[in-house]
């Protein structure tokens, strides 16, 4: 009766949400024009050359796998943060990033509190390798929830305080898949592919085929480059995508190793009890760097707006390839940061080289 009654509610609340999402333009900007308020060579002291300043990049669901941070427990002080996350999350997070096994990292309530931690970990690793990365660091991104990680990087939360966003966060997105299952599907797209009309499609094949009696949602989750997207839904929609994939003229399809349909509508049940722990959390203290939101590609200001952008986050597509454009589109000629990949993967790299290839040329990662 409780999911039946709450798959009510996401059938009438979902609409709004659905229409703002299928808005989000593939552009460099939502308004097509440069940030250059804020941007790395805008008013920036002669002495410090671009070339030698840093952007740190957060990796997000799908880049975990087992064995990760076994490069990092011997960076000084980072036993001491698997131990603190252990105690507030009762579980031994170290072991399972090093044994897993694979399909418990998975699951959000193990993997979110994962990458995030590792990623601050890799942070200090970074500190100690190459410390003049972390020391003219200028900005930073992270891709969902590594987001967070960014904002803690930067000074808006403690490390604790990002600890107790990311339980709840993961906590209730699991709940939310184990109401509706989901998933998500990164699609690469060419001249002539339809995408649109697969996702219509896809819809309408669950809602008169199958008659599916919960909410039906295929659409963009994430606009990740040019032409590649990630789209995510019911399982059932998914399915039908990749089994009509050439008929729709869609390139390869790869689903990706995460529990549910994240940053879709079918999140909404997630958004109240991550509402409730910010407010608990309090309001974030001023990055400071620069860090950009997935949500607009605009950097985070003071508190109240990091805490909306964070809710916005969960429901929302994530303006990733936005953000990429935003950190590094540079003049003809200009010169780029290093970009650094701090976390497991190097799917953050990936998405850059599709984006800017001179910025992914300056790019590296930390090995964890």
């Amino acid at each position: 009766m409780l999911r039946r009654g709450l798959a009510v509610r996401l059938t009438q609340n979902y609409s709004s949400v659905v229409q703002s999402s299928h808005n989000t333009p593939s552009l460099p900007f939502k308004d097509g024009q440069r940030p250059d308020a804020w941007c790395q060579y805008h008013d920036r002291p002669s002495q410090e050359p671009i070339e030698s300043t840093s952007v740190l990049l957060f990796p997000g669901q799908s880049s975990q796998f087992v064995g990760m941070a076994k490069n990092l427990i011997g960076v000084k002080g980072v036993k001491e943060m698997f131990e603190t996350a252990s105690s507030i999350l009762r579980t031994n997070l170290l072991r399972t990033c090093l044994e897993g096994p694979a399909e418990k990292l998975k699951q959000n309530i193990h993997c979110q509190p994962a990458i995030y931690v590792t990623s601050l970990a890799a942070a200090k690793k970074l500190q100690v390798d190459s410390p003049e990365l972390v020391e003219k660091c200028v900005a930073a991104a992270g891709y969902s929830v590594g987001e967070i990680a960014a904002l803690v990087y930067a000074g808006a939360y403690t490390f604790e305080e990002g600890l107790h966003l990311i339980r709840v966060r993961a906590e209730a997105m699991q709940r939310a898949c184990d109401l509706i299952p989901g998933g998500m599907l990164t699609v690469y797209l060419s001249h002539d592919s339809q995408l649109r009309t697969a996702l219509s499609a896809a819809i309408n094949y669950c809602k008169e085929e199958l008659k599916l009696s919960v909410p039906i949602i295929c659409q963009i989750a994430c606009f990740l480059g040019p032409d590649c997207k990630v789209i995510a839904g019911n399982n059932e929609a998914l399915d039908y995508i990749m089994e009509h994939a050439q008929q729709f003229r869609l390139g390869p399809l790869r689903r990706l190793d995460v529990a549910g349909a994240f940053h879709t509508p079918l999140m909404l049940p997630a958004v109240e009890p991550l509402k409730h722990a910010l407010q608990r959390v309090g309001s974030a203290r001023t990055p400071c760097i620069p860090v950009v939101s997935n949500v607009d590609a605009e950097p985070y200001g003071k508190g109240s707006t990091v805490s909306l952008r964070l809710i916005k986050q969960i429901t929302r597509p994530l303006c990733w390839e936005q953000t990429l454009h935003a950190l590094f589109s540079r003049p003809e000629g200009a010169p780029f940061p290093r970009a650094v990949e701090v976390g497991p993967g190097r799917q953050i790299g990936a998405s850059l080289r599709m984006v800017n290839s001179k910025a992914f040329a300056r790019y590296e990662s930390v090995l964890v």
